[in-house]
């Protein structure tokens, strides 16, 4: 089986790897660089969701891959929360049907100073926190949310769940009509 994967994000890649090898044994995973179709730090779920979607489409179509995912991490506002936004990832697989299933993982909060320069001065969550910590490839290692949990939860970790979770239909085609 061949996967794409519409990223070159090694938190990305491995989690898909990782979570396809466990459910369907030998599998070829192959990283494409694409364009997300969506802002660098999508806000609404709609927006992130478009990004995951987008990313899964352009995956399979630039190569002769089984399945396409996208993997898109984006804000969305959530009431009671400490800064009104949590994050999550999303994530899309596309097969050559054209079926889309889709998948999220947990949701957290940023620190306040991280949102207010997401939407005061533009800048991604992952620049924000990178340089907070001064590590401008936080986002492509152990993530913010490796930072936020004192390395407990990583990156690929908490895309695994989001990779897992779109493929449940996939798992449960007869309960899911695919």
């Amino acid at each position: 089986m061949k996967v794409a994967v519409g990223s070159t994000n090694p938190a990305k890649v491995e989690a898909v790897r990782e979570v396809f090898l466990g459910i369907y044994g030998d599998v070829e995973v192959v990283p494409i660089e694409v364009d997300s179709g969506v802002p660098d730090q999508p806000v609404g779920l709609e927006e992130t969701v478009k990004g995951a979607i987008n990313r899964a489409k352009q995956a399979i179509e630039k190569t002769d891959a089984d399945f396409g995912v996208g993997i898109e991490a984006g804000l969305y506002r959530v009431p009671e929360t400490i800064t009104g936004y949590m994050d999550v990832q999303f994530c899309a697989v596309v097969d050559r049907e054209g079926r889309i299933t889709l998948g999220h993982g947990p949701g957290f909060e940023y620190p306040p100073g991280v949102i207010r320069r997401v939407f005061e001065e533009g800048v991604e969550v992952g620049i924000a926190m990178g340089e907070l910590v001064n590590d401008p490839e936080l986002k492509r290692k152990i993530g913010a949310i490796g930072v936020l949990t004192h390395g407990m939860l990583v990156r690929k970790e908490l895309n695994k769940l989001a990779v897992l979770m779109a493929l449940v239909p996939r798992l449960n085609p007869e309960w899911y009509g695919l």
